[in-house]
């Protein structure tokens, strides 16, 4: 990671609606007798379509606990309605679609754009599966991509991220943002290796002002407003591509992983226009995941070699660095399990980066430390879901906790609430520039 239930009464009144209008079962008793032949419900009559329907009405609200005066006091109001379709072929070929069709009054920018996410539509996913034989198999459109052994925490998975709905209270599931890329996947008895290429290149969904406000380095101070960036934009010349060749031996899961492409986020600057930049950026490094006594294990390490800075004397490009990842997770009690994380980034060519350094801008550190824990706890025949995870840095002084509690209130409705609570010392560091953006959020789900 870069620099890495409480529900109103006329919340419960409109998700009655909604469950009657759907078909499902109504949260609120009735004191009138059903109908000896009820209508047929929702999922009945998607069963009847020629491909497979499902998906979510997701209702999603939240507020500020901190003032800001860069943002609105709300931080969430939204109506999202997600549908997964997908249909299998004859040949064996599987195409799927997700589309989220999406309400947000709260978006500082209203325009449509798909490749960021913005507007009534977010394409999650489209795309074609095919196994051309048994031992392949290729998927070609818009896919979510993920690998890697950490606890969101991210060495080698180079795909692109959400922080903006990270950081606001949606679904955990959109922190992963959709890739446009071709992925071949080969099975083999020795090893399993995948590939993915990217044509145009697809950055991270950063945080640039809009909805949260960070620390503007140009400026000097926290800011909200937009990043304006050096856009990668051109098919072929913009392209990237990222491998993993992984084995299980005896119980162990092995991977190796290399890509070529761009730091994910606008890391670099130009002087000359006064824009954010995505500097080139070559990775590689290996993972090892599997039983330790009562647990499971992980150890993760990557290179980063930042290709357009190789010496670390330009100070407007970020160094090369060195990360790893220790992890461990274990059951401590009765549906209770705990775990912890120590991740490391190591900027190499230090004294060349402290020579370079202009004056007057925030001194980052030789290395910087990350601590993590996660605890989850059942209850309630594991119909409710308590779960804590925060971040700590000691060498930045700064923490990010991500509080959250989810009860299934019947196996199509589902409540949540949650926080994300940012703390820190010194205003320029990754946790602490968010500390403005401190908020909570409740939400109401019906999937089908």
């Amino acid at each position: 990671m870069r620099r890495l239930s409480i529900v109103r009464p006329t919340t419960i009144a409109l998700a009655a609606v909604l469950a009657a209008v759907l078909g499902g079962a109504p949260l609120v008793a009735d004191d009138e007798a059903a109908p000896e032949e009820s209508s047929p419900s929702l999922r009945e009559l998607l069963d009847k379509l020629p491909f497979h329907v499902g998906g979510f009405f997701d209702m999603r609200a939240g507020t500020r606990v901190v003032r800001d005066h860069h943002q609105l006091r709300r931080s969430l109001a939204e109506l999202r309605l997600q549908l997964d379709v997908e249909h299998e072929f004859p040949s064996g070929a599987i195409l799927k679609i997700r589309p989220d069709f999406l309400f947000d009054p709260v978006a500082d920018r209203r325009q449509f754009d798909l490749e960021e996410g913005r507007g009534w539509l977010d394409l999650r996913e489209a795309n074609l599966l095919v196994s051309p034989t048994d031992w392949m198999d290729v998927k070609v459109g818009r896919q979510i991509l993920t690998w890697g052994t950490g606890d969101l925490l991210f060495l080698n998975d180079m795909f692109p991220k959400d922080w903006r709905s990270f950081f606001i209270g949606r679904d955990v599931e959109y922190l992963k943002a959709p890739s446009d890329a071709v992925k071949i996947s080969v099975f083999g008895n020795l090893a399993n290796f995948d590939a993915v290429f990217t044509p145009r290149f697809d950055p991270d969904r950063y945080i640039e002002g809009d909805r949260i406000s960070y620390w503007n380095r140009a400026q000097g101070r926290r800011s909200g407003t937009f990043v304006h960036v050096e856009r990668r934009d051109d098919w072929g010349s913009d392209s990237e591509a990222a491998w993993r060749l992984s084995k299980n031996l005896e119980g162990y899961e092995v991977a190796v992983y290399g890509t070529y492409g761009f730091w994910k986020s606008p890391e670099g600057f130009n002087p000359a226009t006064g824009r954010a930049t995505f500097p080139r950026l070559s990775t590689y490094g290996f993972s090892v995941r599997g039983p330790v006594g009562k647990g499971i294990g992980n150890v993760e390490f990557a290179g980063y070699d930042s290709r357009d800075d190789r010496g670390g004397n330009n100070p407007f490009v970020p160094n090369s660095e060195l990360r790893y990842l220790v992890g461990y997770t274990q059951e401590i009690g009765r549906d209770l399990t705990m775990g912890l994380q120590y991740y490391v980034e190591q900027m190499l060519d230090y004294g060349d980066y402290e020579a370079a350094r202009p004056a007057g801008t925030p001194k980052e550190d030789h290395g910087r430390h990350v601590l993590t824990v996660r605890l989850t706890k059942l209850l309630m025949n594991q119909n409710l879901t308590l779960s804590m995870f925060a971040y700590w840095s000691p060498s930045d002084g700064d923490a990010y906790m991500r509080p959250h509690a989810r009860y299934k209130l019947s196996d199509a409705w589902s409540a949540e609430a949650g926080a994300n609570v940012f703390f820190g010392t010194r205003p320029a560091t990754f946790f602490s520039q968010f500390e403005r953006n401190s908020n909570i959020y409740a939400a109401l789900r019906y999937s089908f």
